[in-house]
């Protein structure tokens, strides 16, 4: 009876805190392969690449959640920054292309969550069209060309530091507060669970499924609207091939964090436990000299655990 309680007690802890116990285990062989890692400004750097894949993983804990999927993620930060940064570029009013972004991002999700929720296209398939066509949008806005602008007060989201932290540390920590109150104690939140738990028993419970899967996209795209407008004033510039592969650093954090695939459970908080695990696994394998085609491979060989020890836990519980 006792090793049973202890089995349980253990699985319940993985399934909790499993995220909390890598990042650990990470940090502690990183500082001891590198020097430079534990330096203030090595951290920094970290938290600031962190926060971006953060900032979308937060909504993309929501469309998980809902046993959804968003693969347009990284096609739509290219399209907010470029429209975002025309706008700036022809206005002259950063706060303007800033706001358009947003929205530009919100438009995406929301047309992804369309599809999704009223033509009832798999949502791999739908956001697959999402990625294609937000990224040759990005191409028409540009033709191609990147938008580079080394002046203007919309810089300071991406480079500003308050009391000597970076703003999209900030902006993150906000995100991430915000959206997980917002899973966690309202209604929305609960509605979203429940239609990633079951979604028939939902809808015969009277909760609005559809709506519900359409929201969890537009407030992805909204997010991932902020992470480009974030990126755009990182780098000075718009570029319509930026964002490739964000969709599965993303969807990887998401993963890592502990959020189901199959939905009906995870949490934001623990999305950005799996970002900063992401964030400083590269970081790691970059000061040690690592090649960036074996990070590629170490990254998907630790999304593979990550999946395989939800199963196990899934089986277990």
């Amino acid at each position: 009876m006792t090793d049973k309680l202890s089995s349980q007690f253990v699985t319940r802890y993985l399934s909790r805190y499993g995220s909390v116990v890598m990042l650990a285990v990470l940090v502690i062989l990183m500082s001891f392969a590198s020097k430079q890692f534990l330096t203030v400004d090595n951290l920094t750097n970290v938290a600031r690449q962190v926060s971006i894949f953060a900032i979308i993983g937060a909504g993309m804990t929501f469309v998980i959640i809902t046993a959804g999927i968003d693969l347009s993620v990284g096609s739509i930060v290219a399209l907010s920054a470029c429209v975002g940064m025309t706008v700036i570029d022809r206005t002259e009013m950063d706060f303007l292309g800033i706001g358009i972004g947003i929205l530009v991002g919100a438009l995406c999700g929301a047309a992804n969550g369309t599809v999704v929720a009223w033509f009832r296209i798999p949502p791999f398939i739908a956001t697959l069209a999402g990625l294609t066509v937000f990224r040759g949008l990005s191409l028409v806005i540009t033709d191609g060309i990147p938008i580079i602008r080394f002046t203007g007060s919309f810089r300071f989201i991406g480079q500003g530091m308050i009391g000597g932290i970076p703003v999209p540390v900030i902006i993150m920590a906000i995100v991430v507060t915000a959206t997980q109150i917002l899973l966690r104690r309202t209604a929305f939140g609960a509605y979203v669970y429940a239609v990633g738990g079951n979604e028939e028993a939902a809808r015969l419970s009277g909760i609005k499924v559809a709506w519900i899967k359409f929201w969890s996209y537009v407030l992805c795209g909204f997010l991932t609207g902020i992470s480009g407008m974030i990126l755009m004033a990182r780098l000075s510039s718009a570029q319509p091939a930026v964002g490739e592969g964000f969709e599965l650093d993303a969807i990887a954090a998401v993963v890592l964090g502990g959020t189901s695939l199959m939905g009906g459970r995870g949490a934001v908080w623990s999305t950005l436990i799996g970002a900063l695990v992401i964030g400083i696994l590269g970081n790691g394998m970059n000061l040690m000299g690592v090649h960036s085609h074996y990070q590629l491979v170490a990254k998907g060989v630790l999304i593979v655990l990550a999946v395989l020890l939800d199963n196990y836990l899934k089986k277990r519980r």
